[in-house]
């Protein structure tokens, strides 16, 4: 039976038929799970290959605004968990996603958002399994809020750790950086700003699988979300016990994003990004690396961007600058931007 009206109430979290309403025509219908149980019931021939490890992660979103361009709250929800299981070298399986929903939602905003999250997981090779929805009185969230939670499966002898980067390894970014940050800054409007851009939002697994493959000494990746790639690089670096050194003219960097920071005094290295992540392979590998990124969309702007250095008494993270000078690349001090993913 069709949904009554075109908003959410909070009888549609109250148990009941509307509830139950609300849960077929917005989400069972386009996620599909096996069953309607309180659990998914799950197997994968890959779990059964002697030491293979489950690997495990979950995330909340709470993105404003919920839509922008270049995706949404359901997009970033699914690619930024296919994301941190990708990078820590597992093949992404299966989803689950809970919601919270505002009284006064709109229904067919909450459509939107799942179906972007059935097509980004069809697209990641990964399933939506089982879920929860939540609504709570007005005022009392943002329009919707969504946790994801993922589970896949680490191959036998693959160990991807940041303790794992050694002296004169590459950095390599996959595109890019910055992109997602600044298109939130702008999308929200409060600043007058005007830029032709789009989240750099994307599902890394196919990617990471290459680079996997073609480098068998793969030292560690890491997805540059909160805090971007600079807060990434300094934890790598306190892990490992090394010095980074990046190279301020390899850094990929829009022209806008580049102008947008200028103008507000940020840092595009502390932009958040969804579609980007910083890896470290031994230098000798670094061309494989490159090549297997580059036959993937999600690589095709792969770069290096700096080495591992022995560590010394001073900052974990420089960057040597355009005119021959370093400074200290830190990790990020505060918030730069509220509510980005």
């Amino acid at each position: 039976m069709a949904l009554r009206g075109d908003k959410v109430t909070l009888a549609h979290g109250g148990g009941g038929k509307a509830m139950r309403d609300l849960i077929e025509e917005v989400f069972t219908a386009v996620f599909e799970p096996d069953s309607m149980e309180d659990q998914a019931r799950l197997m994968s021939d890959a779990l059964q290959e002697p030491g293979a490890q489950l690997a495990f992660t979950t995330d909340s979103f709470v993105v404003e605004p919920v839509e922008f361009p270049g995706g949404d709250i359901g997009k970033i929800a699914v690619c930024g968990t296919v994301n941190d299981l990708a990078v820590g070298g597992a093949t992404p399986l299966w989803l689950s996603a809970a919601f919270i929903i505002e009284e006064g939602t709109e229904i067919a905003l909450l459509k939107r958002v799942v179906a972007s999250m059935k097509a980004e997981a069809e697209k990641a090779g990964v399933r939506i399994v089982t879920g929860d929805t939540k609504v709570v009185e007005r005022g009392s969230a943002d329009t919707v809020f969504v946790t994801t939670s993922g589970v896949g499966v680490i191959p036998a002898g693959r160990n991807l750790r940041a303790e794992a980067v050694q002296e004169g390894d590459v950095a390599i970014v996959n595109g890019v950086l910055g992109d997602h940050g600044a298109t939130i800054l702008a999308a929200r409007g409060d600043m007058a700003l005007s830029a032709d851009l789009q989240s750099d939002c994307a599902g890394l697994g196919h990617l990471m699988a290459a680079v996997a493959e073609a480098c068998p000494n793969l030292r560690c990746a890491r997805d540059a979300t909160r805090g971007g790639v600079a807060s990434c690089l300094n934890e790598i670096a306190e892990a490992a016990g090394v010095a980074i050194e990046l190279d301020e003219d390899a850094l990929p960097l829009r022209t806008e994003v580049k102008g947008m920071c200028e103008i507000l005094g940020l840092d595009p290295l502390y932009l958040a990004n969804e579609g980007r992540l910083v890896l470290f392979v031994p230098a000798d590998e670094a061309d494989a690396a490159l090549a297997a990124m580059r036959t993937v969309p999600e690589g095709e702007g792969a770069v290096i961007i700096g080495k591992a250095k022995p560590a010394g008494p001073g900052p974990k993270v420089t960057m040597r600058t355009l005119f021959g000078g370093a400074r200290i690349v830190d990790m990020l001090v505060g918030e730069q931007l509220p509510r980005i993913c």
